[in-house]
C-alpha cells in the first residue's frame, strides 16, 4: 500500500495534506490544490519512492552541527536564478516521506521542527531554555501569562497590531519593573535590548520611551544595527563577522562613551532596504549620506543582535535584557514586514538565509545573552524572566 502511495503523486499528496495539518493547524486553512501548489517545487526529480530516509538520531545530529549550517548556501544559483539550498530542499522531501509512510511520527517532527507555509519547507527548532540559562534565572519565570501567541499559530504571516496585543500582559509587566529598576538605581543608564530579527526589538523601545516620556524623563535610542557596516561586506566575510566585526566599531565604542557622559553625538546611518552604510570601511561618511543625530538622555536604549556580549562597552551597560519570540513567529513577522512591505529579499534568499541564520545566531549571540542578562522578555511563552537579585527588587 506505502509503494503504490508513494508511487501515485496524487494520492502522495492527499495523504500528506492530512498529516500536516497536525504539523502546521495552518494547513487546515487551505484547500488541498492550495497545499499542492506548494509542494509542486519540491516533488523530486525521480519522484516519492526515490527519496531515502536517514535514521531520525542521524537527522538531530547533523541539524544541532554547526558546520552543516554553514555548509548552507544563501545564493546556490540554477539558470541565473537563486533557488531554496539543496540540503533545505532535501530536509523537507525526507520529513514528507518520513511522515506519510510512518517512519518518521508526527510528535518527532513537531518535536524537532516547524513547518512554514508561506516558505512551504521545515526549520528547525531552537531550544533557548537550556539547563544553563534555566539556573541562571533560578529555575522559572518571575511571572507567567496566557500564551496568547498560540493564537497566531494558524496565520501565514503576522502584522505588528496582532504582535502587540498578543504580548500586552508581559510587555506591560516588562516596562513597569525597568521603570522600578531604574528608579532604584537613578539616571542616566544605559539599557540594553538584544534580540534577534522580528523579535520586537524596536517596538518595546518605542513603548518604554513614551512611558518615561509620560514620567518626565528624557529618551533616546541608539540603535546598534545602525552601526553595520555594508551588507555584501559582512556576506563576504560570512556569519563568524557578525559580532562587532560587523561594526563601525571605533565609531560605535566612542559614540557610546560619549553618550553616556552626556554629550551629543552624530552616528551611521544603515539602510536595511540596500543594506548600506552611510559610512565607508574607514568611518568615513559617503557623499549624500545623512548621519544619525543623537542628544543626551536620562534613558539610553541601545537595541540590537548582541550588546551585552562586546566587552568593550560592558561597563557602561546599567540593565541587560533579552527580549524574546520563538522562530516561528519571527518568520511570520518577517513574511509581513520584509517581503510583503519592504520588498526586502529574493524568495529563496530570504528562506536560505533564514533557515541558515536562525541557529548559528542563536549559538553566538542569543544564548550567551541570556546566560548573562538582567531580564528575558519570553513573548511566544508569555513569560518574564529575571536573575534572583532582579526578582528581590521587584517585589
Amino acid at each position: 500500500m506505502t509503494t503504490l502511495i508513494l508511487n501515485d503523486p496524487n494520492a502522495f499528496s492527499e495523504v500528506l495534506f492530512e498529516k500536516m495539518k497536525s504539523i502546521n493547524p495552518g494547513i487546515s486553512d487551505l484547500e488541498l490544490y492550495e497545499f499542492r501548489y506548494g509542494l509542486n517545487d519540491l516533488v523530486p526529480e525521480k519522484g516519492w519512492d526515490s527519496v531515502s530516509l536517514d535514521r531520525r538520531e542521524e537527522i538531530e545530529a547533523r541539524l544541532n552541527r554547526r558546520d552543516f549550517y554553514n555548509s548552507i548556501l544563501i545564493k546556490p544559483e540554477v539558470n541565473g536564478r537563486i533557488v531554496l539550498n539543496e540540503q533545505i530542499v532535501q530536509l523537507a522531501q525526507m520529513i514528507f516521506v518520513g511522515l506519510v509512510t510512518g517512519k518518521y511520527e508526527q510528535d518527532w517532527v513537531n518535536t524537532h521542527f516547524y513547518f512554514d507555509i508561506r516558505g512551504f519547507f521545515f526549520l528547525h527548532r531552537t531550544l533557548y531554555f537550556t539547563e544553563a540559562v534555566l539556573a541562571h534565572f533560578g529555575g522559572q519565570p518571575y511571572r507567567r501569562f496566557e500564551q496568547k501567541q498560540k493564537q497566531l499559530e494558524r496565520l501565514q504571516d503576522i502584522g505588528y497590531k496582532a504582535f502587540r496585543e498578543a504580548n500586552a500582559e508581559v510587555d506591560q509587566l516588562f516596562i513597569q519593573s525597568v521603570m522600578k529598576l531604574i528608579a532604584r538605581r537613578g539616571t542616566p543608564i544605559l539599557l540594553a535590548i538584544a534580540g534577534a530579527t522580528a523579535a520586537g526589538k524596536t517596538e518595546i523601545v518605542e513603548r518604554l520611551g513614551t512611558a518615561f516620556k509620560l514620567a518626565g524623563q528624557k529618551t533616546t535610542a541608539f540603535e546598534l544595527d545602525n552601526f553595520f557596516t555594508d551588507r555584501d561586506d559582512r556576506e563576504a566575510r560570512g556569519i563568524d563577522s557578525q559580532g562587532k566585526e560587523a561594526l563601525h566599531f571605533a565609531l560605535f565604542k566612542q559614540a557610546l562613551e560619549d553618550i553616556t557622559r552626556g554629550k551629543s553625538i552624530s552616528t551611521p546611518r544603515y539602510n536595511f532596504i540596500d543594506g548600506s552604510s552611510s559610512h565607508n570601511m574607514n568611518g568615513k561618511l559617503k557623499p549624500g549620506r545623512i548621519p544619525v543625530e543623537i542628544e543626551p538622555a536620562d534613558i539610553i536604549f541601545i537595541e540590537g543582535n548582541f550588546p551585552s556580549l562586546i566587552e568593550e562597552i560592558l561597563h557602561l551597560i546599567g540593565i541587560k535584557v533579552v527580549y524574546l519570540t520563538d522562530d516561528p513567529i519571527r518568520m511570520k513577522r518577517k513574511w509581513k514586514r520584509d517581503m510583503d512591505y519592504r520588498k526586502k529579499y529574493d524568495l529563496s534568499y530570504f528562506r536560505n538565509r533564514y533557515f541558515k541564520d536562525q541557529f548559528i545566531m542563536a549559538q553566538i549571540a542569543y544564548l550567551p545573552q541570556l546566560e548573562v542578562c538582567d531580564m528575558c522578555v519570553d513573548t511566544t511563552g508569555a513569560a518574564l524572566w529575571t536573575t534572583p537579585e532582579i526578582a528581590k527588587i521587584l517585589d
